[in-house]
């Protein structure tokens, strides 16, 4: 069984190495590939140099268009793949307790439920949409609707893919795997990636995520592409 970790990163520079790292230990993962997306950070290089074999792309696609790239590549070798953030560092190393139910046949896809970040700045807006929205579209009410940190066989990405653009990845993956009657589990971790905080790169960051969650949303009900 081959399983492969996919790491989208954009400038990603100061966590990226220990993302790779403790992905890397992880027993059970054969391949670790950060797509690079058109970073100008030098993440590319420093990814490399933890370890980690790198697809580097050319212009920013967005995290949606990033794990498709990811996925494109490592399809015809996988039997799972990993969905890991770039900023989670050395927490990554918890990717095994997504891997274990997937790996056993006991879910199609599992999602990592995180503790809330000290200091973050978000007061649910985005998460409260990406969960009525899921509940409304699938009929699934999930506990982590935004969570990036997701383990998937071949029938769950074969039922959740193309990947949808940007931040709406996670609330198309959830409810085309869940109208798809893929078996989803989530599970409890203490991952921990960067929250953004109260200031304006920070709102400025939860806008973007509120805008394309909301459109992903949107086409899943038109039945629009993503």
């Amino acid at each position: 069984m081959s399983v492969i970790a996919l790491i989208p990163a954009h400038n990603e520079s100061e966590r990226i190495a220990a993302t790779v790292a403790a992905a890397r230990a992880v027993p059970g993962i054969d391949r670790v590939l950060v797509i690079d997306d058109a970073s100008t950070d030098g993440s590319a290089d420093i990814a490399r140099g933890a370890g980690a074999e790198v697809l580097a792309l050319k212009t920013n696609l967005g995290k949606g268009g990033a794990l498709q790239a990811g996925l494109d590549s490592v399809a015809e070798d996988a039997d799972i793949v990993l969905l890991l953030d770039g900023d989670l560092g050395e927490t990554a190393g918890q990717a095994g307790l997504l891997l274990g139910p997937v790996a056993d046949g006991s879910a199609d896809m599992t999602i990592a439920t995180l503790p809330r970040p000290a200091g973050s700045g978000g007061i649910g807006l985005v998460k409260g949409l990406a969960r009525a929205g899921i509940r409304a579209l699938s009929g699934y009410e999930p506990v982590a609707p935004l969570s990036g940190q997701r383990a998937l066989n071949r029938a769950a990405w074969s039922a959740a893919t193309p990947f949808a653009r940007g931040y709406g990845v996670e609330v198309a993956l959830t409810v085309k795997a869940a109208r798809d009657g893929m078996r989803i589990a989530e599970v409890p971790t203490d991952m921990a990636h960067a929250a953004t905080g109260k200031d304006i790169a920070g709102f400025t960051h939860r806008g973007r995520q509120f805008v394309q969650v909301a459109g992903a949303l949107w086409r899943l009900w038109r039945g629009a592409d993503l």
